[in-house]
């Protein structure tokens, strides 16, 4: 497909589409458009940038699944101290 950035990005979502894998679009920045990819055991964050470059950044599962509620009050001290 042609279009530049526009095109790039159009095209990357349709193969998401095709292999029926999760996304969501998001708008963290005044220059790009993110895609949000979930995986099992893996985020993804791709951003389109307006000058045509692509930022990817990977998550990867540390543990995979844990049974321990006490995670959940580490999340919320570890994001107030940030």
């Amino acid at each position: 497909m042609e279009g530049g950035v526009f095109g790039r990005l159009l095209d990357f979502l349709n193969r998401l589409d095709r292999m029926h894998i999760f996304d969501k679009l998001d708008h963290t920045r005044p220059d790009s458009i993110m895609i949000g990819i979930s995986l099992p055991g893996w985020r993804w964050e791709v951003e389109f940038m307006g000058d045509g470059s692509i930022d990817v950044e990977r998550y990867e599962s540390v543990a995979g699944v844990e049974n321990d509620p006490g995670l959940l009050e580490t999340m919320f001290e570890d994001a107030d101290s940030h």
